[in-house]
């Protein structure tokens, strides 16, 4: 019971970092040790599972699936996306700038602790290292589009904004933000338009049942490879998540909103003079601190739970 409390647990910290924009649940989930797990699990979610049901009877369906991890993670991802929709809201509303600096410190120490395993004495580590974190600065200065606000469009960006939810880097949220939809598919979640939800989680089903084979492909045949690739993703995608940005063009979107197309990332001093707001400066790094803090920890708690499984059957 323990073991599914903190699972459970591991999957609202997924689901409270797929809110924020710039931050994936896929970094969570790699740091709290079920990464592997989660890719290979997914990855059995395949006509092949209904043959397994079919011949054998459900339970030896839901043990090839681990059909009982996937409840309680997705358990834990969904309660906290719905629970913590109005918070995250009011805390980027209110104070962006501490949010920034809090998810900020996660995505440092989640580079820092992804790639300190990883054989940079390798020239094709270096050089994937290096192609996953221009393209992650690629996306970071990429300028966001607006696109309809339909179900048909918002189930594709479902499919690809999940590929991103699963990958240690670049979020989910981040690209909806591209693509101008961030903003509706959240008033939709907390507005409880049914439609706008059932299409993008369809959208989401569709695009992880996809995209985890590739996934699980790519790190059973190209692990270092694959992991220096998002690794370097992780470092570029610090620029997204910079908390002192210029909002340099905006956009009214066909709700009356004004929505930021660019920003640029400013340093704390020339924030206070561009933006005319405090920038916060120690109240910022105290709270990337923090962030950088409570990854560490994580790991720390994770190798101790890890050694007393493994020393339990000798006991």
């Amino acid at each position: 019971m323990k073991g599914y409390v903190l699972l459970f647990l591991k999957g609202m910290a997924m689901g409270a970092a797929d809110i924020v924009p710039g931050v994936s649940g896929g970094t969570i989930a790699f740091i709290s040790g079920i990464y592997g797990e989660l890719i290979e699990s997914l990855r059995k979610l395949t006509p092949a599972a209904l043959v397994v049901w079919q011949r054998e009877g459900f339970y030896a369906f839901w043990q090839y699936i681990n059909g009982t991890f996937l409840l309680v993670l997705l358990g834990g991802i969904l309660l906290s996306i719905f629970s913590l929709a109005h918070l995250v809201t009011y805390c980027l509303e209110h104070h962006p700038l501490l949010v920034g600096g809090f998810f900020f410190g996660l995505v440092l120490a989640a580079t820092i602790y992804i790639g300190r395993s990883l054989p940079f004495n390798q020239l094709t580590v270096w050089s994937a290292f290096v192609i996953g974190a221009l393209a992650a600065i690629a996306l970071a200065m990429a300028k966001p589009v607006q696109l309809p606000n339909e179900w048909w469009m918002v189930f594709a960006a479902g499919a690809i904004a999940i590929c991103a939810m699963i990958l240690p880097g670049i979020s989910g949220s981040f690209l909806l933000l591209l693509m101008g939809l961030y903003s509706f598919v959240l008033r939709s979640l907390i507005e409880a338009d049914l439609l706008i939800i059932t299409s993008f989680v369809a959208g989401c089903a569709v695009g992880l049942l996809s995209f985890s084979h590739l996934l699980s492909w790519l790190l059973r045949h190209y692990h270092n490879v694959t992991m220096a690739v998002l690794t370097g993703f992780l470092l570029g995608s610090l620029m997204i998540v910079w908390p002192w940005k210029q909002t340099v063009e905006t956009v009214v979107n066909r709700h009356g909103e004004v929505v930021p197309v660019r920003q640029e990332n400013l340093w704390p001093g020339d924030y206070g003079q561009l933006v005319g707001g405090d920038p916060q400066t120690w109240s910022v790094i105290a709270l990337a601190a923090i962030g950088l803090l409570l990854i560490f920890s994580i790991e720390y708690l994770a190798h101790q739970l890890r050694g007393r499984s493994r020393a339990a059957p000798a006991e």
